[in-house]
C-alpha cells in the first residue's frame, strides 16, 4: 500500500512525498526479505528520481532493482527494470549506452510476447537513434512500432476503447514526425516533410475515418436477437438512470447522491460498452468493413484541397512542434516551440477573452493574442494569401478561434531583428476559416455525401425548452392556455450581462431559461416558408422529437439550447432539451452522444447554439470526442458550434446575420459564418471576439 500510494503523490507531482512513502515501503520489504516487493520498490523509487530531474539517484535505484528483479523475479519485470534503466542512461547523456540496454531489452521482449511493451521499446530505440544520428535505423524501428501499433489497436472491437487507446508512455507517431523532420532538415527536398505531413494525418484521422464508415452499415443485421435484446434493455436502463440524474441535478442534492447516481450510470454503460463490442465483434457486416486509410499527402491535395485553400496542419510535442502548410502544389513545414511554450500562450489568450469586454483588459487581451499567433501563425505568414484557412489543430490549439487571431506581418512591414510582428487585423477580416479534425475525414465525409438522400425541406429548429415544473408554461398548458410566453424586457435586460449557455461545469444546481434563444429561434424561422420548417419550441423541443425520423427532410438542423460535455466519458455528453412535460412530470430530456450516433441525417447544416458543443475529450492524436463528431457519424455535412460560454444575446444576434446570409445572400455556410462574424466585429456593442469568435465550422467547406 505505501508502495502503491507513494507511486500517485509521484504522478500527481509531489515526488518528495511520494520519495518517502516508497522509501518506507523498500524498508518494510527488507526486513521481512521480501526480494520481489523490494525490486518493485526500487524500480517506483528510480521513477520518482526519473521524474524529479534527479539522474544519478535514479540510476542508482534502476540498477540495484534490475539485481533483485534477476534474482527473486522473472524475465518480464528484469525487462521493464531495463527499460527504465535505459530512460535514465539517455538522460545523462549516454545514448549509447541507452540504446544498448534497449537491443537487450527488445530481445528480452520478444521472448515473453508482450507486443505493447515490445512497440514501447522500439518507439524508445528509434527515438535515441535519431538523437544520435543514425536516422535510417531510427525510422525503420519507429515504423516497427507503429505497425505494431494499429495491429495492436485494430484488435479492440469497442469504439470507446478503440478512440482511448494509446501505445504505453510514448506515442510512435509524434516520434516518427520529430525524426522526419530532423532527417528533412539534414537532407531537404526528398519529400520527408510530406511523410510527416501524412504520419500527422495516419495518426489523428483513424478513428473518426472508422465511425463515419461504421454510420453507414447496418451492423446490427443478422445479430443474435438475445443479444439485441440484451442491448435494448441497457439502453433503456441508461436512459432512465440519466433521467433521475437531470432530475437529482436540477434539484438539492448532496455530492454523494450525485456521485453514487453517475458511478450508477457509469457501470451501466460499461456493461452496454462490452454488448455493443460483443454486436460489432460478431456482425457478418461488421465483420467485412475494412479498415479506412488515411490519405497520402498527394491524394489531399488532390481530392481535398483546392486552390483557394491553404491547409494549415499542426502537430505538438514535448521538445518541439510542427507546422504544414499545404496547397494543391506544395507542402511548406516549419518548426515551432515545444507544445507547453505554444498551449501555455494559449491558455494566457484563452483565459483574457472573456474578460476582453472590459477596456482594461483590452490591450493585455490583443498583446496575448499577438504572442500566440508570432509562435504559430508567424512562421507560415508569407503563405497566408488565400481567401480560406483550413485548420487541422493539436491539442489545447483545437479550443483556439483562429478567427480572431491578429494576422502576422511580413515582407517590408516585418523587422529582420525583432520577432515576427503582428497587425491589429484578425485573420477573419482576409480569410474563410473552417475546423477539421483531419483532411482525411473530409474526404471520406463528402463521399458519404454523395450516397445519401437530399433533405426535402429547409429548417428544423430547436428552442426554448422547457427546463422546470415552476416554468409559467406548465401552468399556461394546464389551462389550455397559448405556450408562447417570453420573458419580459426587464427580465431579459438583467440576464444578458451575466448568462451564458452553460451550467457550472458539473456542478449542476438548475438549467435557466434562455431568454434570447426564443428570439434567435423565431428570427430564423422567418427566413424560410412555413410549410418547410420544424419549429419545435417549449415542450416541443423535447428529446423525443429530436429522435424521429422526420429530421431527415431538413437541411438546416438549429439547437438552441444548453449543451452540457462530459470530459472524462464523452459519450454522456449532449443538449439539453425540455426536461418535463405539459403536466410538469419530469422527462429525459437530454440528447445524448449516443443518440446522435442512432440518427440518420441528411443535413447540410447542424448549428449547435449552446455552451461549448465543440469541446469534448482531447483524446491524444485523434483530436476531440463530442458532439461535433457525433452529429458527423450521423450525416452531417458540416457543423457550426461553440468553442466557450457563449453571451446568450450575441449570440442570438450572430445567429440571425448568420442564416440571413446563408438564406437571403445564398452564401456558402463556411462564407456566411464569415460575414456575420466580421458584421459584429464592426458593431461596437459586439466587437469584443469573445462576443463572435466563439463558434467555428467544422466539415465541408463547399
Amino acid at each position: 500500500i505505501l508502495n502503491s500510494l507513494g507511486s500517485v503523490y509521484i504522478l500527481l507531482g509531489e515526488h518528495q512525498k511520494g520519495i518517502e512513502l516508497i522509501r518506507q515501503s523498500l524498508e518494510i520489504a527488507r526486513s521481512i526479505r521480501d526480494g520481489v516487493g523490494e525490486a518493485r520498490a526500487l524500480r517506483n523509487l528510480g521513477q520518482a528520481y526519473q521524474n524529479s530531474g534527479a539522474y544519478p539517484q535514479a540510476l542508482e535505484a534502476f540498477q540495484q532493482s534490475l539485481q533483485k528483479y534477476q534474482t527473486f523475479g522473472g524475465l518480464p519485470e528484469s525487462t521493464r527494470a531495463l527499460q527504465w534503466l535505459a530512460v535514465t542512461q539517455a538522460s545523462l547523456g549516454d545514448q549509447p549506452k541507452a540504446m544498448a540496454i534497449l537491443r537487450q531489452a527488445l530481445e528480452q521482449q520478444r521472448k515473453i510476447g508482450d507486443r505493447q511493451n515490445e512497440a514501447w521499446i522500439l518507439v524508445m530505440l528509434g527515438q535515441y537513434l535519431g538523437e544520435s544520428g543514425e536516422r535510417g535505423e531510427a525510422r525503420a524501428r519507429i515504423e516497427e512500432a507503429i505497425t505494431l501499433n494499429e495491429t495492436l489497436r485494430s484488435q479492440v472491437v469497442s469504439q470507446e476503447l478503440r478512440t482511448s487507446f494509446q501505445p504505453l508512455f510514448v506515442n510512435p507517431y509524434q516520434r516518427y514526425i520529430d525524426i522526419l523532420m530532423l532527417s528533412e532538415k539534414a537532407t531537404p527536398g526528398v519529400g520527408l516533410a510530406a511523410q510527416a505531413f501524412q504520419t500527422s494525418e495516419r495518426a489523428r484521422a483513424r478513428n473518426l475515418l472508422e465511425l463515419l464508415v461504421e454510420s453507414r452499415a447496418d451492423i446490427r443485421a443478422g445479430i443474435d436477437p438475445k443479444l439485441l435484446a440484451t442491448e435494448r434493455e441497457l439502453q433503456q436502463r441508461r436512459q432512465a438512470k440519466a433521467a433521475i440524474q437531470i432530475a437529482l441535478l436540477a434539484g438539492k442534492h448532496t455530492p454523494q447522491q450525485a456521485a453514487e447516481m453517475a458511478q450508477e450510470i457509469n457501470e451501466i454503460n460499461a456493461q452496454l460498452n462490452d454488448v455493443e463490442a460483443m454486436i460489432r465483434r460478431t456482425s457478418p457486416r461488421y465483420a467485412a468493413l475494412t479498415q479506412p486509410i488515411p490519405l497520402t499527402a498527394t491524394e489531399i491535395q488532390q481530392r481535398v484541397l483546392d486552390d483557394d485553400t491553404l491547409l494549415l496542419e499542426y502537430s505538438l510535442d514535448q521538445k518541439r512542434s510542427y507546422l504544414w502548410a499545404v496547397t494543391t502544389k506544395e507542402i511548406h513545414s516549419f518548426t515551432l516551440p515545444a507544445a507547453n511554450e505554444i498551449e501555455a500562450a494559449a491558455r494566457r489568450w484563452l483565459d483574457l477573452l472573456p474578460k476582453s469586454t472590459q477596456r482594461r483588459y483590452e490591450r493585455e487581451t490583443e498583446l496575448a493574442a499577438a504572442g500566440l499567433s508570432r509562435l504559430i501563425l508567424a512562421p507560415a505568414a508569407a503563405h497566408l494569401q488565400k481567401k480560406r484557412l483550413v485548420i487541422v489543430a493539436d491539442g489545447l490549439l483545437q479550443y483556439v478561434p483562429f478567427a480572431a487571431l491578429p494576422k502576422p506581418v511580413v515582407g517590408e512591414n516585418a523587422k529582420a531583428d525583432q520577432p515576427p510582428a503582428t497587425s491589429h487585423t484578425p485573420l477573419i477580416k482576409e480569410h474563410e476559416l473552417v475546423s477539421l479534425p483531419s483532411a482525411s475525414a473530409l474526404a471520406l465525409l463528402r463521399n458519404e455525401i454523395k450516397g445519401r438522400p437530399t433533405a426535402t425541406k429547409q429548417l428544423a429548429v430547436f428552442s426554448d425548452p422547457v427546463f422546470q415544473s415552476n416554468d409559467p408554461r406548465v401552468q399556461l398548458a394546464k389551462t389550455n392556455r397559448p405556450t408562447h410566453a417570453a420573458p419580459t424586457e426587464s427580465a431579459k435586460e438583467l440576464l444578458a450581462q451575466t448568462l451564458t449557455r452553460a451550467a457550472a461545469d458539473a456542478g449542476i444546481t438548475s438549467f435557466v431559461r434562455l431568454p434570447f434563444a426564443r428570439q434567435e429561434a423565431e428570427a430564423i424561422a422567418k427566413l424560410t416558408p412555413k410549410d418547410q420548417q420544424l419549429k419545435a419550441l417549449d415542450f416541443a423541443a423535447s428529446r423525443q422529437t429530436a429522435r424521429t425520423r422526420q429530421l431527415e427532410q431538413y437541411r438546416y438542423i438549429h439547437f438552441a439550447t444548453h449543451g452540457l460535455l462530459n470530459s472524462q466519458h464523452p459519450e454522456l455528453s449532449g443538449l439539453v432539451l425540455s426536461l418535463v412535460d405539459e403536466d410538469g412530470k419530469t422527462q429525459d430530456g437530454f440528447l445524448r452522444l449516443s443518440d446522435l450516433y442512432n440518427l440518420k441525417l441528411n443535413a447540410d447544416l447542424v448549428v449547435l447554439s449552446a455552451c461549448q458543443t465543440a469541446l469534448g475529450k482531447d483524446v491524444h492524436g485523434e483530436g476531440l470526442v463530442g458532439l461535433t463528431r457525433g452529429f458527423m457519424y450521423a450525416g452531417a455535412a458540416r457543423v457550426v458550434a461553440s468553442l466557450w460560454n457563449v453571451n446568450d444575446a450575441a449570440t442570438a444576434e450572430l445567429m440571425q446575420k448568420f442564416y440571413r446570409a446563408m438564406m437571403v445572400e445564398k452564401l456558402t455556410p463556411a462564407a456566411a459564418l464569415r460575414s456575420a462574424q466580421l458584421a459584429m466585429l464592426r458593431d461596437p456593442r459586439w466587437a469584443s471576439p469573445y462576443y463572435w469568435s466563439g463558434f467555428m465550422l467544422q466539415g465541408e467547406w463547399k
